[in-house]
């Protein structure tokens, strides 16, 4: 049974949501392996590998990068699909997530948890045997931390986000290791780019759909029971990421990784996500220094700020691995 929206704006597109034909088993896999997660997983591993192969004075466009990104993208939909399995029933309470297949049963546990393992598993193994053995070992930890240990704490503490951050930002090191075989510094510095990437990010969304998180139980700090603390520890957070945001960004350059280019493409960019962080901050500080009541987020003028700096952080992440790899072609081959 679906969950009874509490604004009748919201009740019509579920209603027409029920009335259409469900998804064909194309479109459940789909959603089930969350293809707009799986991608911008293979874009920042595609960043990884690309960087690590100009180190290594080999062509970065290479049937090995192919293997590498089939092999994580497997292991990617693995998991997405057993976190689906964890979270069936919280999915069921959120209007975001409550036509998802695991969610309504138009694809049962046993199918979803027989092509999650698989996946998972033999993604994993066919990584260690295509690139390296360190590689293999490092995507099957990041799929465990991601189920077996983020996605149960998002149940029990706001520490969620923060122990999520690990292996989100793994990608773009699993990356650099399938094209190096090693874990070096340049590639711990696209790892830190990613942690800090995510928490703007995490925070836009966690504003944006906090009435559904609440319902589902899930603990993340807009839902905090204090109000007033929870809108300003939300901005404060998201402002202090943005703010480190800025010199991780420029540690490759330190690293001289890339040149003065990036350097500045990276300041301008990161400024830039700063600012729209903000622009979002702002919504944490009403008049006379008073925070808005959690229950206005659903008005423009609060949930805007959040929706742009989520475009924003999108756009954001792209823009600068494009101007790191495009910098350190031929910088790195020494």
């Amino acid at each position: 049974m679906g969950v009874i929206a509490t604004s009748e704006n919201r009740i019509q597109p579920l209603a027409v949501a029920a009335a259409s034909p469900p998804p064909g088993l194309l479109a459940d896999y789909a959603t089930l392996f969350k293809v707009r997660v799986t991608a911008m997983v293979l874009i920042t591993s595609a960043a990884g590998f690309y960087l690590g192969s100009l180190r290594s004075g080999i062509s970065p466009i290479n049937m090995e990068m192919v293997k590498a990104l089939a092999g994580i993208a497997v292991v990617t939909c693995g998991a997405s699909a057993l976190n689906q399995v964890l979270e069936r029933k919280t999915d069921r309470l959120m209007l975001r997530t409550l036509h998802r297949p695991m969610a309504t049963g138009r694809i049962g546990l046993a199918h979803g948890l027989i092509v999650g393992f698989l996946a998972v598993f033999l993604g994993s193994l066919y990584l260690a045997h295509a690139t390296n053995l360190l590689t293999g070992t490092l995507t099957l930890l990041t799929a465990v931390g991601y189920v077996a240990i983020y996605t149960p704490l998002k149940q029990v503490t706001t520490m969620n986000t923060f122990i999520g951050a690990f292996p989100g930002a793994m990608p773009p090191l699993i990356g650099w290791t399938a094209a190096r075989g090693l874990i070096e510094w340049p590639g711990v510095a696209l790892f830190a780019i990613l942690f800090v990437w995510q928490f703007p990010h995490f925070m836009a969304i966690g504003w944006m759909y906090r009435e559904d998180y609440a319902r589902a139980g899930i603990r993340i700090t807009p839902t905090l029971k204090n109000t007033r603390y929870a809108v300003r520890s939300t901005v404060v957070q998201a402002l202090v990421y943005a703010a480190v945001m800025i010199p991780v960004s420029l540690w490759p350059f330190v690293q001289g990784t890339t040149g003065v280019s990036y350097a500045v493409a990276a300041a301008v960019l990161s400024l830039g996500y700063l600012g729209c962080t903000i622009r979002f901050a702002r919504i944490g500080f009403g008049a006379a220094g008073r925070s808005p009541n959690l229950n206005d987020a659903d008005a423009p003028s609060h949930r805007q700020p959040a929706r742009d700096l989520l475009h924003a952080s999108i756009i954001y992440l792209p823009l600068l691995l494009a101007a790191m790899m495009l910098d350190a072609r031929g910088r790195l081959l020494f």
